[in-house]
Formats: structure tokens, C-alpha cells, sequence
């Protein structure tokens, strides 16, 4: 077996393959755009494709692609063959400049949200030079960004690149007025945690709900799931070890610096951490690690579930987005250092995060917003639909310090004490962790909770560095023209922290009190994605958007309606699963169950005349009434489903799915889970909770 420093980054053309391979000149060349310096010369584009199409066929690989992120929240390619035609019949391996840099694919059958009709199918990919391409499965994938004929970005990745410019023209200027002259450019780095559940492909294949959804719209509470808190990072089960094992190599060997992998707290929960970098490398990073996930668990006899929610009663699955500002220098601009109180630049910058936050919630909690986060948020393994900051207790009172002109005193840093002499002593933190927090401050970075596990990290992205850019640049604003700055960042930091302190929030965000104390302070609650999309098209975010050059009006607008139009997709899909399910294969179940208890009782009644049959019939009477219960959950059910509005408002209909159609689901899923209570399982035509969850050994 390889060591893994000869395979990690063996199917990746990366800055040691490119110094290999290219010309210095060449190099130097494609280095200055990578770190943000100018575009690339066709010319210098033409000799990168002949050195990465010879590298990808000595590495095995006869197609290449345009790797892009359509708004579907998975990745999408066409494959072209090397091969080109001879003189002599045969055929030669070519790959230039222009396939390099541009694509047309099809761009009419992806989601556009309107920004293109049926009849205008041209859309180009682009070549992003910042991000390497690699090999996946023979074929080199070609990291690009996706537009339409017009110039609309009609992707995840255009947004992000331009939000992480934005953000560094505006950090750059503070970093200026603070006499940085070191640094040459900003970046925000992320670390994306990813949460996913493992069942047996055999009864996942046995489940049309998570065949067609991904989630289970039936199935009963086992007699155990996650009370006894035994499997939150315990011991790995043998064929999960094997997947882990299988998954860290495939993921070396494409690059990615997959680091953390534990069990998670629901049974079959499992999580994978990578270490931070680069936010644009980072989002690509985590779309081949759901793609790699799915495809190294079927290869394995496993299914890999990747919803937010995919069993009731037990933690759903989050996507922990780890976000920070870095210069390429390697300073973290979110590093308070051992005395935070008198390191002006990160409160500085602190304070243009707290001011982003408290003055966006909507678009953060927007940039979370699913149909299938929607089961997951509020829940007791997520934050709370309520957007807030977890500052701790030290930073805490450093602002409140500076809000009221008074002398901070400091915390004393203590060895923490265990009580065992023979233990180490170490030094303690400054505050502990808070998960319940939405926006949570840990160290060096903001941990943002609220994203679903199946989701594509870019937004919630693209609007921190947005909302973090309109910070930073009205507070650059400020101080340029200040004539005496230090004076002037004082006021600045203070009035910040006096009118945006209602976001800081450091107790725990579960309880309803915290809901009524949210609601007094004027934050907002929005529970659900119809709440919370209305939002994304107010005029005041269409001009932060533009006023940063991240998005237009058009493309605020199409993002807008296609959340929403997937919302409604999903839970039409879900809704009819639910029906076919139910009465397709549970009611006859329960139909030739009843018979049979029916059967028995008469049988018995006939040959023991005396013989006290009331078991028999109690039994027979309790599941005939679940029976009609739940044969009038499914009719009224069916009904709601026909009378969706069909009048193109996008929002009315989804908010008739979730105030109607879900509250009909609910109640067929609980009639039908009654019954699986005491219906024998040869009856009973699904794989069970217990099942599910306890499967994988």
C-alpha cells in the first residue's frame, strides 16, 4: 500500500504537478491570476491545457469536463473524450487552449428561477483558474463557473468569487488605514464539518421514502435511539471503519485534507471534518466529498443519507460552516491574541461581524433555508431558526467594557484542575463552547450552525462576506475621513457595540424564554422557508448585492424563486410518496392483517364456542380503527394535494404546502406509525426505525 504522502494529491493538478510541468514563465504567470492578479493570457492558457491533458492520460484519464455548481446544490458535468481525428483514419489525443477555457453546455434544463426561457439554451462554463482541476473516475474535472448567454451568473461559484473580492477590496482598506503594508490580498477561509448517516443499501432500497426523498416519512420510534448518549464518539462499528477508511483514501487522493472522523450522536450518525482553507477551494471540496461519500457507500453495500432530517426523533444533519478572514500573509484578522481589549484591528474587525450579522439575520437565515432544514432547525441537535452570536464570556465583557468607557480588568488564564495529580495540568479557555448558537465565535473563527448537511456551502458564504464587505466599507468610509483616527476608531468601535449588542446572546438558545427575550429585542424569527425567501428580494438587500457587484436584481430575483419553487417540488414529492406508501402498500397490509385476526377469531368462535375471544377481538377492533384512521388521513390528504394552487405564484403555493399539505402528511405518518406498533413484522412492508439504525455492524 502507498504511503499517504504519495497518494494525497496524486489525481490533482496542483501547483507542485504545474512547477513540473510548466514553463517558469508560464507558471509565474498562472500563479499571478490564481492569487487574484490578472487574467490569464489565451496564449498561457493554450500551454496549461496540453501539460494538464498529458498529465490526466499518464494518470489514466481519456475524458475531461467542465466541473461546475448549477443551483441545484450538486455538481454537474458533460464528458468530451481526448480523442480527435487523424489524417490516416487513426485519431490523436488533443485538448487546447479554448476547451480549457470556455464550455457550452445546455443551460435551458437547469434551474435559471426565469433569468431563461425554455427556447435559450446557450449557457457557457468558464474556467476558474483559482481552484485545481482533477481526476475523478477516468475523467478530468475542470473546476468552472456557469453563465448564460446574457452574462447571468446561472450558478453557486460566480457569487462566491465575487463576494470574496468584495470583501477584500474592503478589508484591504482597513488593513491600510492600520499601516498593513505586508499583505496583499484577503481571503476568507472555511472549514465546512460534514454530518451523514450509514444504513444497508438492501433495506435503504426497501424504502420508497428515502429512495425518493432521502428522508423516512414513516417508521415508529424504536424501544432505543440515542437516550443512553453511547454512541457520540464512541467506538467505530467494523464496516464503518472499512467506509471511513475507503472514503479518507479517495478523498487524499483527490487533494482534499479530510482530518476528523467520529460517530455522531444519533445511531448510523456519523461526521467528517476537513481542515479549513481557501472559502472558494473549501465549497468545491465539500460537493466532491457528498459526491465521494454517496459513491464510496454504494460501493460498500451501504446507502449514505445526506438529509437534514432523515428519521424523526433522533439529531438531524447539519453542516457546521467554520468561516474566517486571513491575509496571505497567513495573519488572522479574527485572531484576538492574548489581549483582545487593546487589539484594536480584530475588534475592529469583530465589530464589522457583529454589525453584519445583526443587520442581515434575514439573509443568513435565508441562506440556510430548505424544505428539508426546515424539519432540523429548532430541533435539539440544531440552532434555533433565530439568528444570534455566542461571543463568550471574556469578549463579552471586553465590549461591554468599551461600550460603558470603562477599565476592562482582564481574565486571569487559569490551569484547568481535574483533581488526579498525575494528570497534566493545561491551560483553560477563555469561555466554553455554546451549540446552540447559530453564529458562534471559537477563537479564531465564526462556527455558523445553521446550514443543512445536504447543502451547498456557496451561499451561506457568498452573504457572510457580502454583509461582511458592506461592514467593513461603510466603517472604511468613516475612518478615511477621520482627522484624528485613533479618536475616530474608538467612537466607531463603541457606537458599534451599543447599537448591535442585542444580537450577542451567550445563554442557550433551546429554551422558549430565549425565544420571548429574541422577539423583545427585535430579532427576527422566521420558522420556516416560505417565512424566510420573501426577504431575499427586499430593496435594501437587492442594493447590498449590487452595491458589492455580487448579485444583480435579476439574479436576487431567479435565486429567490427557484428556493422556493424547490420547496414546493419537495414537498409534492414527499406528499405523493406519502400516499403511494400509504395506500399502496400500508393499508393493504393492515387490510390483510385485520383479515387475518378476523379469520382467527371466527375460526375460533366456530370450534370453542366458550372459548373468551375478547384478546382476540380488542386486538381486532384497536387496529380496525387505526385502519379507518388512517384511510381518512390518506383521503384528505389526496384531496389537499389536488386543490394545490395552480396559479403561478410560487409563494402561495408553498405556503398552502406547508400550512396544509405537511399538517395532512403528519397525520398519515401518525396513524400509520400507530399501527406499526402493534402490527407483527411479517406484516409490516418497510425496514423499521430499529432496523435502519441499527443494521450496519
Amino acid at each position: 500500500m502507498d504511503s499517504i504522502s504519495e497518494i494525497f494529491g496524486s489525481l490533482v493538478f496542483n501547483e507542485r504537478v504545474m512547477k513540473e510541468r510548466l514553463p517558469k514563465e508560464t507558471y509565474r504567470a498562472l500563479k499571478k491570476t490564481m492569487d487574484g492578479g490578472g487574467t490569464l493570457d489565451p496564449d498561457i492558457a493554450g500551454i496549461v491545457a496540453n501539460a494538464m491533458k498529458d498529465w490526466a492520460i499518464e494518470k489514466g484519464a481519456t475524458h475531461f469536463t467542465h466541473w461546475f455548481q448549477p443551483m441545484t446544490d450538486i455538481t454537474a458535468e458533460k464528458h468530451d473524450s481526448f480523442i480527435s481525428p487523424a489524417s490516416d483514419g487513426q485519431v490523436i489525443m488533443e485538448f487546447s487552449g479554448k476547451e480549457l477555457v470556455k464550455g457550452e453546455p445546455d443551460a435551458s434544463s437547469f434551474p435559471s428561477g426565469g433569468l431563461r426561457a425554455t427556447f435559450e439554451a446557450r449557457g457557457y462554463t468558464a474556467w476558474d483558474p483559482t481552484s485545481y482541476a482533477f481526476i475523478k473516475e477516468g475523467t478530468l474535472c475542470i473546476p468552472t463557473v456557469f453563465c448564460s448567454y446574457g452574462g447571468e451568473a446561472l450558478d453557486k461559484k460566480t457569487p462566491l468569487l465575487r463576494s470574496m473580492e468584495a470583501v477584500n477590496r474592503q478589508a484591504m482598506r482597513i488593513l491600510k488605514l492600520f499601516g498593513s503594508s505586508g499583505a496583499k490580498y484577503v481571503r476568507t477561509t472555511v472549514g465546512a464539518e460534514q454530518e451523514y448517516f450509514l444504513v444497508d443499501k438492501e433495506l435503504f432500497k426497501k424504502r420508497k421514502d428515502l429512495v425518493y426523498t432521502g428522508r423516512t416519512l414513516f417508521g415508529s420510534r424504536p424501544p432505543k435511539t440515542q437516550e443512553l448518549e453511547d454512541h457520540y464518539f464512541g467506538s467505530l462499528k467494523p464496516r464503518v471503519k472499512a467506509y471511513m477508511r475507503e472514503l479518507d483514501d479517495e478523498l487524499w487522493r483527490l487533494g482534499i485534507m479530510a482530518k476528523t472522523e467520529h460517530n455522531e450522536v444519533a445511531p448510523a450518525q456519523h461526521e467528517l471534518a476537513p481542515v479549513y482553507g481557501n472559502t472558494n477551494i473549501a465549497t468545491d471540496h465539500n460537493q466532491i466529498i457528498m459526491d465521494v461519500m454517496k459513491k464510496t457507500a454504494e460501493k460498500m453495500g451501504l446507502a449514505c443519507l445526506l438529509h437534514e432530517k432523515p428519521f424523526d426523533g433522533v439529531n438531524g444533519s447539519g453542516k457546521h460552516n467554520n468561516w474566517s478572514l486571513s491575509t496571505d500573509t497567513g495573519m488572522n484578522l479574527l485572531e484576538p491574541g492574548d489581549s483582545p481589549y487593546e487589539n484594536a484591528q480584530f475588534l475592529l474587525f469583530l465589530c464589522a461581524v457583529i454589525k453584519a450579522v445583526d443587520e442581515h439575520q434575514d439573509l443568513l437565515r435565508i441562506s440556510a433555508a430548505s424544505a428539508g432544514n426546515d424539519h432540523r432547525l429548532g430541533g435539539s441537535e440544531a440552532p434555533p431558526a433565530v439568528i444570534s452570536m455566542f461571543l463568550g464570556t471574556e469578549l463579552t465583557a471586553v465590549l461591554e467594557a468599551i461600550e460603558s468607557k470603562s477599565e476592562y480588568e482582564g481574565a486571569e488564564r487559569v490551569n484547568m484542575e481535574i483533581g488526579v495529580h498525575t494528570l497534566p495540568k493545561f491551560p483553560k479557555d477563555n469561555t466554553d463552547r455554546n451549540r446552540t448558537s447559530p453564529f458562534a465565535f471559537t477563537g479564531n473563527k465564526f462556527e455558523f450552525r445553521m446550514p443543512g448537511s445536504s447543502m451547498s456551502i456557496s451561499c451561506p458564504n457568498m452573504i457572510l462576506n457580502t454583509i461582511t464587505a458592506d461592514a467593513l466599507m461603510e466603517f472604511a468610509d468613516r475612518l478615511e475621513k477621520a482627522d484624528d483616527f485613533q479618536t475616530e476608531l474608538n467612537e466607531l468601535i463603541r457606537d458599534t457595540i451599543k447599537k448591535h449588542k442585542r444580537i450577542i446572546f451567550n445563554g442557550n438558545g433551546y429554551t422558549d424564554e430565549w425565544v420571548e427575550e429574541a422577539k423583545k429585542r427585535g430579532l427576527l424569527n422566521l420558522p420556516t422557508t416560505p417565512d424566510a425567501l420573501p426577504y431575499f428580494t427586499r430593496e435594501e438587500n437587492i442594493r447590498l448585492f449590487e452595491r458589492h457587484r455580487v448579485l444583480t436584481e435579476a439574479e436576487i430575483r431567479s435565486r429567490c424563486e427557484i428556493i422556493l419553487d424547490n420547496y414546493c417540488k419537495v414537498v409534492r414529492i414527499e406528499a405523493d410518496t406519502v400516499r403511494e406508501m400509504a395506500g399502496k402498500d400500508i393499508m393493504p397490509a393492515v387490510l390483510k392483517y385485520v383479515r387475518m385476526l378476523s379469520d382467527t377469531v371466527n375460526s375460533l368462535k366456530s370450534a370453542l364456542p366458550q372459548a373468551d375471544v375478547s384478546a382476540e377481538n380488542g386486538l381486532l377492533m384497536t387496529i380496525s380503527d387505526r385502519a379507518s384512521e388512517l384511510y381518512k388521513a390518506i383521503d384528505t390528504l389526496e384531496s389537499d394535494i389536488a386543490s394545490i394552487p395552480a396559479c403561478g405564484d410560487t409563494l402561495k403555493t408553498a405556503c398552502y404546502l406547508r400550512d396544509v399539505v405537511l399538517p395532512d402528511m403528519k397525520k398519515v405518518r401518525a396513524a400509520a406509525d400507530g399501527i406499526e406498533l402493534i402490527m407483527p413484522r411479517e406484516y409490516y412492508p418497510f425496514p423499521t426505525y430499529g432496523d435502519l439504525l441499527f443494521s450496519v455492524v
